[in-house]
């Protein structure tokens, strides 16, 4: 159960900042965020196994990320959903163009943000009543897990609330990555009712999930601002225990970066 969250500030300095957990089973292969070196202009993790990624952001100042849409874990599908962020990364389609193009039945279940440097836009392959598969976000700050956007699970709730709370006050970056970091479970009558056993929804409800098979294996915070973008990505091990950790600043659509740690 992946988290993202996201305050959306367009007429301010520092138009998109994001905390966001990815849980996957620790088994799947990936690599650690870097600049790829097949493709420069791309920062993220990468997954071995599709070779796609899960997040990240570009030097022209784009970013998108995903998160997987709790479905039947039967059903097959031809393409990865890595390659939706990694294609939009890749190219200079504008948000909206980028999403009309996708043909959503390629995939399973996704939730995908996107951001071209100015607009931020929601788009899904699940339809969701009353509402579009695709619209442009108004700023706020939000959460988004493996629901709906808006779904008011709490991780999504109070993570949002947290993470607005912070960038409202003095803060370091290593407290977004923090908020990441709780592993406080909601009450039963606040979980998600998706027929799941009880048990594993206590399991997943937690902002950060500690667990030897299946758990956290990053905690990403990148901040889109329009002189400077920073990245930094905290990995995790197995049960929680803590991993490498790299962090990047550069200017956008500059080929000069630093690497901070």
């Amino acid at each position: 159960m992946c988290l993202i969250l996201f305050r959306f500030r367009p007429q301010t300095e520092e138009p998109l900042l994001v905390a966001a957990n990815r849980d996957e089973f620790h088994a799947r292969a990936s690599a650690q965020a870097d600049f790829w070196q097949d493709e420069p202009q791309i920062l993220a993790g990468r997954d071995l196994v599709a070779g796609g990624t899960w997040l990240g952001c570009s030097r022209q100042g784009r970013f998108a990320a995903l998160t997987n849409f709790t479905q039947d874990p039967s059903a097959t599908f031809p393409k990865s959903r890595g390659a939706l962020v990694h294609n939009f990364l890749a190219g200079n389609e504008s948000v909206k163009d980028y999403a009309l193009g996708l043909k959503g039945g390629d995939y399973a279940g996704y939730n995908l943000l996107l951001f071209d440097g100015s607009r931020l836009l929601y788009t899904t392959n699940i339809d969701q009543e009353g509402q579009p598969r695709s619209r442009l976000l108004p700023a706020g700050d939000y959460g988004l897990s493996n629901a709906e956007l808006g779904a008011t699970w709490p991780k999504c709730v109070d993570g949002a609330r947290r993470l607005g709370e912070l960038a409202d006050g003095d803060h370091t970056n290593d407290q977004f990555v923090e908020i990441l970091s709780d592993q406080q479970q909601p009450e039963d009558g606040q979980l998600p009712k998706r027929g799941k056993p009880i048990e594993a929804e206590r399991h997943l409800g937690s902002c950060f999930i500690s667990d030897s098979n299946y758990g956290t294996r990053a905690s990403t915070v990148v901040r889109m601002g329009r002189r400077q973008i920073y990245f930094c990505e905290q990995t995790y091990l197995p049960d929680g225990v803590v991993g490498p950790k790299v962090e990047y600043e550069f200017l956008p659509e500059r080929e000069e970066q630093s690497t901070l740690g």
